[in-house]
């Protein structure tokens, strides 16, 4: 395929059963949110939107690499952007682990959202030193990074003119 072929392909093929069954989660999660701010259309549209931006980031900091992307996790990363303007003083559930013990918490979406950001952009800080030492990561970080500020970015732009329920 054409480079600009993979910025749309990438995002409909996985890994294996738990990369797709994560990106669905957090789809399930936080997608149905911000599908009712926008509506259906312009969520699909924004979808594949982020999708691409986020495929685009990913080919940018990685412009020798011969292994292809895979993986919606971009597009989801720009769904969690979007779901941070939107919802910020949200509650997400969230499974936290205390060593060998987990337990549910409720925890704000700008804590959660803002620190999983955090997390990629160090992973992606460091996929550029592994890239030069040899080391193979295998996660497109900087896909997460680039469709995560594209879902910031563009998220008002989709939302307006769209009447919001009341309730």
């Amino acid at each position: 395929l054409h480079t600009w072929q993979h910025l749309l392909t990438s995002m409909f093929t996985h890994g294996g059963f738990a990369h797709i069954g994560f990106n669905m989660l957090y789809l399930w999660i936080f997608g149905n949110n911000v599908e009712d701010a926008m509506g259906s259309f312009k969520f699909l549209l924004f979808y594949l939107l982020t999708g691409a931006l986020a495929a685009a980031t990913h080919i940018i900091m990685n412009p020798g690499s011969q292994t292809p992307m895979i993986g919606a996790s971009g597009a989801i990363a720009g769904v969690l952007g979007a779901y941070l303007i939107l919802y910020p003083r949200a509650r997400v559930r969230t499974l936290i682990f205390m060593g060998v013990f987990a337990r549910m918490a409720d925890i704000s979406a700008l804590w959660v959202l803002g620190s999983w950001f955090v997390l990629q952009l160090f992973n992606g800080l460091a996929a550029i030193g592994n890239a030069y030492s040899g080391a193979v990561g295998g996660v497109a970080f900087w896909a997460h990074i680039g469709g995560f500020l594209a879902g910031l970015l563009f998220v008002r732009f989709f939302t307006l003119g769209v009447k919001r329920p009341t309730w």
